[in-house]
């Protein structure tokens, strides 16, 4: 199959299925909704068509099964219920991981034929029939809810905590009646670690392979969740049914953590996808790989490119004639060019925030129905455009936002009406711009932060003395949640805990070269705040020498470059005062242990911005201004505190980019 067919194709899949959970979305909150049902059957009828048409047979069977429900509920032959709009969402789910198998392997090995029997029973049934029947991805979980029971002992297992990437998982596992017990449960065995680390098993591998168990076997699989490694389990061959429980914190107990065992399953959700019951959306905004171009813009950016290659000969001919005259204005006209072509560049990678945040509704409402909450949310602003990098990178850190919003933010309906609120909780996601910056803001109108509550933590977990908590405003306390492993709920639930990949959250931003802070009022409400720039790759930096080193600092980052005359010492630290606030310097050489000779007492300083950091910076010299391409710190560099990324300059040579945050 042509590749370029094939990308095309699931592309248009994706986007299709992000239309299809927004309009459904909207069909359930109002089930008279004709504009989005109408929406929601010719989005259902393209995506049979394009399945049928690319030879995806399985899929197109689901996608027809679908349609003909939908059509039942258009002609109002069907009423709209929350059971039926399970079962349809839990079809649109099975497309979207059918979706993702092709784009990975270039076929699907998902079988729908279970679900395509639920549809068509509903068809014949009724809607009623719905409530009766399991859905393909939860429907075996529930059922073995009451036939399967664990004996598995989670304390036997031996599990090795610097080995889990994500959550443990102990799932237990039916391949149901076999004449060959061994053989079905080896297949099964090897289905499931082609999709998940198994850390360990009971009885032993080689006991299930030989079916030398009763009824059941137990996986201890490292994966982000129990509904992701449901939604797997559901679509394995060969696995009957199934049982998963998230047993992180049992394991954390186990290991003598005690009251700290919140606190591993803390930092153990930050790169989860927590209890999402769309956690197989999250790998679909994983990276952004395709972008629609404005044909103006691929004009310009052709005439840039006819432009760039005239230059170029001019300049071989004036090298040539060694004109050096002729050879400057090339050169000149080079730069025009070559910034134009950049800011050409630039544009063509921005992205709508809608292709992130459009997957959100439905993550919003499958948490809020397994939490027993009513929740109304909104986007505002999702026109607002930003870097496909940023755009990538954003969308973990805004599901966590969203869950424990969702999950300790909004209050139960029956505990909003004790408190004269209504019983509806509001989430809205709102992103605005401001010059070169988005501001992204999650706001809630739930419980809101116990500050009190956070001073009390802090002090516990060691975070910060009772005299400086004393001295901090509430603004500067609330940012305490970004500690790592912080966390002020009283139990660990599935979605987490405020604190729960909030540290995850700080740092996604702060390697993006943006900020987050957190804003509340107990009983009103939580806001957090994002600030990204709108581009990234390109920065102007201010070069600094430090011995025989060289240092950028970005120039955003810089208020004033001053002699050190300006410094004086106070109870034994070397600061500066600026309008009656002090500024602690750092000495770059200590810091990064520069050898050989240095400036010493001599040299200069330079101030950072207060709203960056209240510091400034010592080094022997500054020398010139330039715009770089920053390249982030990957592999084991990746989060060395005081480094950003690295440039390489016009000479061939390589700097490292300051980050005066974290320094």
């Amino acid at each position: 199959m042509d590749d370029q067919y094939l990308d095309a194709f699931i592309r248009e899949s994706e986007e299709a299925i992000t239309e299809l959970n927004n309009s459904l979305l909207e069909l359930e909150s109002d089930p008279s909704n004709t504009e989005a049902m109408d929406s929601i059957f010719r989005t259902a009828h393209t995506l049979k068509g394009n399945f049928g048409a690319m030879g995806f047979d399985n899929a197109a069977n689901l996608a027809h099964a679908m349609e003909d429900l939908l059509d039942e509920m258009r002609q109002g032959e069907m009423e709209v219920t929350p059971d039926l709009m399970d079962l349809v969402f839990a079809g649109v789910d099975q497309i979207e991981v059918i979706v993702g198998e092709i784009e990975e392997h270039g076929e699907s090995g998902t079988e729908t034929d279970e679900m395509v029997e639920e549809l068509r029973a509903v068809l014949e049934e009724g809607a009623a029939a719905a409530g009766d029947t399991e859905t393909a991805d939860d429907g075996d979980s529930s059922d073995s809810d009451e036939s399967l029971t664990t004996d598995a002992d989670v304390s036997d297992a031996d599990i090795d905590g610097d080995a889990v990437d994500e959550q443990v998982l102990q799932a237990e596992i039916s391949v149901g009646e076999s004449d060959m017990l061994g053989v079905d449960s080896m297949l099964a065995v090897e289905s499931i670690e082609g999709r998940f680390d198994i850390l360990d098993s009971s009885p032993s591998r080689a006991d299930i392979e030989d079916g030398e168990f009763e009824d059941t076997f137990v996986l201890y699989l490292d994966g982000p969740d129990a509904a992701t490694v449901d939604a797997e389990l559901g679509t394995t061959g060969k696995v009957d049914s199934f049982d998963v429980t998230d047993v992180t914190d049992e394991l954390a107990s186990g290991a003598d953590t005690g009251s700290d065992a919140v606190d591993e399953s803390d930092t153990g959700s930050n790169s989860s996808a927590d209890s999402d019951p769309d956690a197989e959306e999250e790998h679909s905004v994983d990276e952004i790989k395709s972008v629609r171009v404005d044909v103006d813009q691929l004009d310009d950016l052709h005439g840039l490119v006819e432009q760039l290659v005239t230059s170029r000969i001019k300049l071989r001919r004036g090298v040539e004639k060694d004109d050096l005259d002729s050879t400057g204005e090339t050169l000149n006209e080079l730069d025009k060019i070559t910034a134009n072509l950049q800011n050409t560049v630039m544009d063509m990678r921005l992205i709508p925030l809608k292709k992130v945040v459009g997957k959100f509704p439905r993550l919003v409402r499958d948490l809020a129905r397994e939490l027993d909450k009513d929740i109304e949310f909104e986007i505002e602003g999702e026109d607002i455009e930003l870097d496909r990098t940023i755009l990538t990178e954003i969308s973990d850190p805004l599901m966590h936002i969203l869950r424990n919003s969702v999950d300790h933010g909004i209050e139960p309906p029956e505990e909003r009406e004790q408190a004269g609120k209504p019983r509806t909780g509001h989430i809205t996601l709102r992103a605005s711009r401001e010059r070169d910056h988005v501001i992204i803001e999650v706001e809630d109108d739930g419980a809101g932060l116990d500050v009190e509550g956070i001073r009390e933590k802090a002090i516990e977990k060691g975070v910060r003395s009772p005299e400086e908590l004393d001295a901090m405003d509430d603004s500067a306390v609330y940012d305490l949640v970004f500690h790592p492993g912080f966390s002020t709920a009283d139990e660990v639930t599935d979605t987490s805990g405020r604190g729960v990949g909030m540290d995850v959250v700080h740092d996604t931003v702060s390697q993006l070269d943006g900020s987050v802070s957190v804003d509340s009022e107990p009983g009103e409400g939580t806001t957090v705040s994002l600030r990204l720039p709108v581009t990234m790759a390109i920065v102007k930096v201010l070069f600094v020498k430090v011995g025989d080193e060289e240092y950028g600092v970005p120039i955003k980052n810089v208020d004033e470059i001053t002699g050190t005359e300006e410094a004086k010492q106070v109870n034994g630290q070397e600061v500066i005062k600026h309008n009656d606030e002090i500024y602690p310097v750092i000495h770059l050489d200590d810091t990064f242990d520069i050898e050989g000779e240095t400036a010493n007492g001599d040299g200069m300083l330079v101030r950072i911005r207060e709203s960056e950091r209240q510091v400034a910076l010592h080094c022997d010299s500054v020398n010139s201004q330039e715009e770089v391409v920053v390249k982030p710190l990957e592999g084991i560099l990746s989060g060395t505190p005081g480094l950003s990324g690295t440039a390489v300059l016009g000479d061939g040579n390589i700097v490292h980019i300051l980050d005066v945050v974290t320094l």
